[in-house]
C-alpha cells in the first residue's frame, strides 16, 4: 500500500473514531437526562369521584382520565391501583397492576351513580396501602366536597408526613372544592390543577410528571422539569416546593 493510501486510510479511521465518539457522547447525554428509577417499582393510587354530579360531563372527562391514566403507565416502571366511589357508600378498589389494558377497560366501563363524596375514605385507604408497602403518590380527580373538611386536612397532613404527595385535579369550578383541594395539596406537599378539556395536553404532561416522580422521586422530577417537561410541569414542581403561583 502506498504512503498516500496509508494516510488516507488513517484519516478515514480517525474520522470514524471521532464520529463514533460523538455519537457515544450524544447517547450518554441522553441517558443522563433520563429520570432515575427507584430500586422497586413506583406505586401510584389513581382515585376518581364517580358520583352523579360528574355525570353530565362524564363522557368527555372519561377521555381525559383515560389519557392521563395511559400517560402515567407509559412513563416508566410503575404499579397503579384504581379506586373510585359512587352511589350509596360504594367504594371500589382494583388490584395493583403493571399493565394498563385491563385497568383502562375497567375505568372506561364506570358509570356515575348518585351519592356523596368519599374523599375521607380515599385518604384512609391511601394511608392503609402505605402501611402495607410504600406508596409514592395519590392522584385524585373530583368536582366537589361534602365531608368534614378538618378531618380531610388532618389526613392530608398525615400523607405529607409520610411523603405521599396528593395531586388533585378539579373537574368544574366549585369554589369550596377548589379551596379544599388546594389545602389538601399543600398539606400533603402535592399540587392542585384544574381539570377540563382546554387543558388536556397539560393534564397528560402532568400525569407523566407524576409518574416520573412515583418511579424516581424528587431528583427525577426536577430533571424531567429541567429537560423539556413543559410549563405545566414547571408549575407542578413550584407548587411542590411551596411556591404556588
Amino acid at each position: 500500500m502506498s504512503r498516500d493510501k496509508r494516510k488516507a486510510v488513517s484519516r478515514a479511521q480517525e474520522q470514524k473514531a471521532v464520529s463514533s465518539k460523538s455519537e457515544v457522547s450524544a447517547f450518554l447525554q441522553q441517558v443522563s437526562r433520563l429520570p432515575a428509577v427507584n430500586a422497586e417499582r413506583g406505586r401510584l393510587l389513581f382515585a376518581l369521584d364517580a358520583t352523579a354530579s360528574r355525570e353530565s360531563a362524564w363522557d368527555s372527562a372519561m377521555g381525559l382520565q383515560a389519557d392521563m391514566f395511559v400517560a402515567a403507565h407509559s412513563a416508566g416502571s410503575l404499579e397503579i391501583q384504581l379506586a373510585y366511589f359512587r352511589g350509596f357508600a360504594e367504594f371500589y378498589i382494583s388490584n395493583w397492576c403493571r399493565s394498563s389494558d385491563a385497568m383502562l377497560k375497567l375505568m372506561t366501563g364506570i358509570q356515575c351513580r348518585a351519592g356523596t363524596t368519599q374523599i375521607e375514605r380515599v385518604l384512609r385507604h391511601t394511608l392503609e396501602e402505605h402501611r402495607k408497602k410504600s406508596l409514592h403518590c395519590l392522584v385524585y380527580i373530583g368536582d366537589a366536597v361534602e365531608e368534614n373538611q378538618p378531618v380531610l386536612r388532618q389526613l392530608a397532613g398525615q400523607c405529607g408526613l409520610l411523603n405521599i404527595p396528593i395531586f388533585l385535579f378539579q373537574d368544574g369550578h366549585d369554589p369550596d372544592a377548589k379551596q379544599l383541594y388546594q389545602s389538601l395539596a399543600k398539606l400533603s406537599k402535592g399540587a392542585y390543577f384544574q381539570f377540563d378539556s382546554a387543558s388536556a395536553k397539560h393534564l397528560r404532561e402532568l400525569l407523566q410528571a407524576v409518574a416520573v416522580y412515583a418511579t424516581g422521586g424528587w431528583p427525577a422530577l426536577e430533571s424531567y422539569a429541567d429537560n423539556g417537561g413543559g410549563a405545566a410541569v414547571l408549575k407542578l414542581t413550584q407548587q411542590m416546593k411551596g411556591k404556588s403561583s
